[in-house]
């Protein structure tokens, strides 16, 4: 279904089953004797959501998609560990050095607030649609979990004015802040990008720290013959939406770029070079190489915007 400015959805539709997939990678990976990540929530939250493409792919009786090279189970997980490990360090280096408030923007199914060891005094902020936030919040409390730092949830659209919401919660805008937006970017008109990261900017005192990706050209989204073969794999776990009718098109502003020109010293890693980091080899596949113009970014502000 095509996006409008004011839809909404829960995780199991819309842009929120793209939250319950990418914990359904988690799961994955944090299964076996030797798991990739330690996340002992993403499986009962999938299963919690309930979609049925998601619960059959954690199911460890389900049909391996072994001769699929880029969607088995195996490339799967350690897809999302690349990604997982890549926030989990970052927010694990903004505590060690002296950061305590952090913000998560897009939360959906991120269990960080619940997992990482964050330093004492830390305030993590969750910000989501109500439903989503309402949703993991209760599906935890019921698991027995509690959260390892102070967390504060903001549920409200980030299409609209999150930033006085976030306030509004006990956010200070004067204090250093880590701010993630995992997985967000092409879930957000082009002009709303601009002002997430004008509004993070905004809030940001000397010393801040974001991290994002960022994909350079969204055109393979809007190629139908790699977007079929996209679905036709997808289908063989019984997923029948079109995750890529979700993504917003037009032309963006290069994410490194435009944090540059707004006082953010910014680092870029390539997904290739994240993979050999953490052991992998990325699949010598066309829809993999693809993957490889993704970039993990990692800023830190030194030079705000005049008149915060």
């Amino acid at each position: 279904m095509a996006r409008t400015d004011h839809d909404s959805w829960d995780l199991a539709s819309s842009v929120g089953a793209t939250a319950t997939g990418v914990a359904a990678g988690r799961a994955l990976a944090a299964r076996g004797p030797e798991p990739l990540l330690d996340d002992p929530y993403a499986e009962p939250l999938v299963r919690a959501v309930g979609l049925d493409a998601f619960t059959r792919m954690i199911s460890e009786d389900a049909d391996e998609v072994a001769d699929d090279p880029v969607f088995n189970r195996q490339q799967m997980a350690e897809q999302v560990t690349v990604r997982t490990r890549f926030f989990d360090d970052f927010f694990l280096r903004a505590g060690a050095a002296g950061i305590r408030q952090a913000v998560i923007l897009a939360s959906g199914l991120d269990t960080r607030a619940y997992r990482l060891p964050w330093p004492a005094g830390t305030v993590v902020y969750e910000i989501d649609q109500p439903k989503v936030i309402e949703f993991k919040t209760r599906t935890l409390a019921e698991l027995g979990a509690t959260p390892t730092a102070e967390l504060r949830t903001v549920g409200i659209d980030l299409r609209a004015d999150w930033s006085t919401a976030l306030r509004e919660r006990g956010f200070n805008p004067d204090q250093p802040t880590a701010w993630s937006a995992e997985g967000l970017l092409i879930y957000l008109p082009p002009e709303a990008q601009d002002r997430l990261f004008d509004d993070i900017t905004a809030l940001s005192a000397p010393g801040s720290a974001l991290a994002t990706e960022h994909v350079p050209d969204l055109s393979i989204l809007a190629d139908d013959d790699r977007m079929a073969e996209f679905a036709q794999r997808w289908q063989r776990y019984g997923m029948a939406d079109q995750w890529t009718d979700l993504v917003y098109q037009g032309e963006r502003a290069q994410v490194p770029a435009y944090l540059s020109g707004a006082g953010w010293q910014v680092t870029a890693r390539g997904t290739v070079d994240l993979y050999a980091a953490n052991g992998f080899a990325l699949p010598d596949h066309e829809m993999m190489t693809e993957l490889a113009d993704l970039t993990y970014i990692s800023a830190v502000l030194s030079d705000p915007t005049p008149g915060r």
